[in-house]
């Protein structure tokens, strides 16, 4: 496996776990999470069509940045909580990129990374919030889970204190929660203030993987969190 650099990490970043498909080069310098640099993303909102647009984003995203395949030093990769069909390309796309790069591929928590847009943006752009809820406030992510559920993890001082789990979202309480960030569809189903924050930016992929992608740590195995069943069952498993 190639050496990854120690000072400057350029990191291409792919999630499919929400409806948007989301590609994107990151340029991680000093071992800070906060010293980020996006210099090319893609995101486009179809659900259905991730195998056909992941891969044509990721090629239009090194061209805008200048930048050849061989120029990667790792790769990071939602893993959900999401849908089986959606995570399995987002998945298996960043493990090709892996495999035929010879580089580290790493995999975080999708809501992980919507919870890290929302306290980087505490910082930068503290104002698109409502006024009443401080900076830094405790946060509740919520995706779509589909079967009218949702996925869910709560997030304290930056970091989450729990879930990811898949509930109703009758059975999710607001509490301690002083805002909302995900899908807005069901973040609206809160008595909480949204924040405008609806799916991983690249930036935010990054940030939870920087300590190990800094310290070239050994990645840990690609598992994707389902956390339930796919929806699709061999007939005999239907009959039993």
């Amino acid at each position: 496996m190639r050496a990854v650099s120690w000072v400057i990490v350029l990191v291409l970043a792919v999630d499919t776990a929400t409806p948007a498909v989301t590609s994107g080069l990151v340029r991680l310098g000093d071992g800070a999470a906060q010293d980020l640099e996006t210099l090319a993303v893609r995101v486009t909102e179809n659900p259905r069509a991730h195998a056909e647009v992941l891969t044509p984003l990721i090629l239009e995203c090194l061209a805008e940045a200048g930048c050849e395949p061989a120029d990667l030093d790792a790769v990071v990769v939602g893993v959900g909580p999401g849908p089986f069909t959606g995570l399995r390309v987002g998945m298996a796309t960043a493990a090709a990129f892996g495999d035929a790069l010879g580089i580290p591929v790493h995999g975080v928590c999708t809501l992980d990374a919507l919870a890290a847009d929302v306290f980087a943006a505490d910082v930068t752009a503290a104002d698109v919030f409502a006024a009443d809820v401080p900076p830094g406030s405790d946060l509740l992510v919520v995706t779509d889970a589909r079967r009218r559920e949702v996925y869910w993890a709560r997030y304290s001082g930056g970091s989450r204190v729990e879930g990811p789990e898949v509930r109703k979202p009758a059975e999710v309480t607001a509490a301690p929660s002083r805002r909302v960030a995900g899908s807005p569809a069901h973040a609206e189903l809160f008595d909480l203030p949204v924040v405008p924050v609806h799916s991983p930016s690249p930036a935010g992929l990054v940030t939870v993987a920087a300590s190990e992608l800094t310290a070239r740590a050994a990645p840990q195995p690609l598992v994707p969190l389902y956390l339930r069943r796919p929806d699709a069952v061999e007939t005999a498993a239907r009959k039993k």
